[in-house]
Parts: C-alpha cells; structure tokens; sequence
C-alpha cells in the first residue's frame, strides 16, 4: 500500500480519504476509495487486476459531480496533492461552503461543495422568485441576508432591480422560443378560452 501511495501523485486524490479500504470481490483485490465531501458516501472501487489499475477517470468523474468542475480544476493547477488538500478540500470543509446549486437524479437532490458563480447565483434565483411567485425584494429581507451570509458574509446576492432585468430577459427568450416552435410544427394547433363569469369578479 506504501508503495502505491507513492505513485497517487495526481492532485484528485486528494478529495479522497488518504487510506483506501482493501476489499476482495469474488477473489479480486481492489481499493475502494471514499468520499472526503460531508454528507457523501459515495465509494470507488478500482480492481487491482486491471490493466488499468492506476486509472483515475472515475475519481475524477465522482470529484467533478459532487465537488464541482472548478475545484476540480484548481487542483490540477496545484503543485501536488497536499497543496490541494490543505488549500482546496480542507478550505471547502472548514468552511462549509454547501451551496444551494443542486441538481435531481433518481428523485433524490444533491447539493453541490461549492459556492455558485454570480451567474449561477442570478439564474437560481429568477428561478426561485417564478417558481415560488417571490417577489423581487425578497433579496432584501433579513431573515434571506441572514441565511445566505452567515458563515460566508462576503456571499453575493443580486439587487432586486437586477433580478427583475433578469426576468424579463428570459422571458423574452423563453417566448421566442415558444413561438418558434409552435411556427416549425408540422401538425395541426388547437386553441380554446378558459372563459368563465363569477358574480365576485
């Protein structure tokens, strides 16, 4: 085991608990490698009898999905695995830095270590105010600028004005795409009213 730590130079290993588990699968000998990430038990398996024994394409793989294609690319700038275990994994767990970013899979969600980019940070949120009907100055509110700044207060969030912008962008975008896909349909188009009286209206 010594011997093949050695030769783990490549900075992803650093996202993975430095002593591998040695596991026999149907007499295979294999390292399973596990997650640092909080939360995360994912666990890779990499059989020791393979021409391709030393492959890191699927911890690369699981890093990028669950610490993010950023982190995983600053540590490739690193000079070598500790410097990338002290300065990148041991700064996203200290500071906790579980972002809201998430996607589904299977039904269940799964939140990204890393902190969203402004441009991800405006999209999530016009996709939050249209879907939850928030309203634009919800940014403002105390109770939102105390959960998304406490333990990372330089955090940024858009102004109230700057999500409305961002709104009618997409708007306009999501219409024209609408329109041109009801222009490029082959088929017939049915329309009909949802018209209705109410003596309270």
């Amino acid at each position: 085991a010594e011997r093949l730590r050695a030769e783990w130079t490549s900075p992803v290993y650093a996202f993975y608990h430095p002593e591998p588990e040695i596991e026999y699968v149907k007499g295979r000998r294999s390292h399973v490698f596990r997650c640092l990430a909080k939360g995360c038990k994912h666990r890779c398996r990499r059989f020791l009898d393979k021409g391709d024994a030393s492959s890191t394409s699927n911890l690369r793989r699981h890093v990028r999905k669950c610490w993010g294609a950023e982190s995983l690319k600053e540590a490739d700038k690193a000079a070598d695995v500790d410097e990338v275990r002290e300065k990148i994994v041991g700064g996203l767990l200290r500071d906790g830095r579980i972002t809201m970013s998430f996607k589904r899979k299977g039904g269940a969600v799964t939140y990204s270590h890393r902190n969203h980019t402004k441009a991800e940070t405006r999209t999530e949120i016009v996709k939050w105010v249209c879907e939850s009907m928030r309203p634009f100055s919800i940014v403002r509110d105390r109770g939102f600028q105390c959960l998304m700044k406490t333990g990372r207060p330089g955090y940024w969030i858009p102004s109230p004005s700057t999500i409305g912008r961002d709104v009618k962008v997409i708007f306009s975008k999501t219409r024209d795409r609408i329109a041109r896909l009801l222009q490029e349909y082959e088929g017939d188009l049915s329309f009909a009213t949802d018209a209705w009286t109410s003596p309270n209206h």
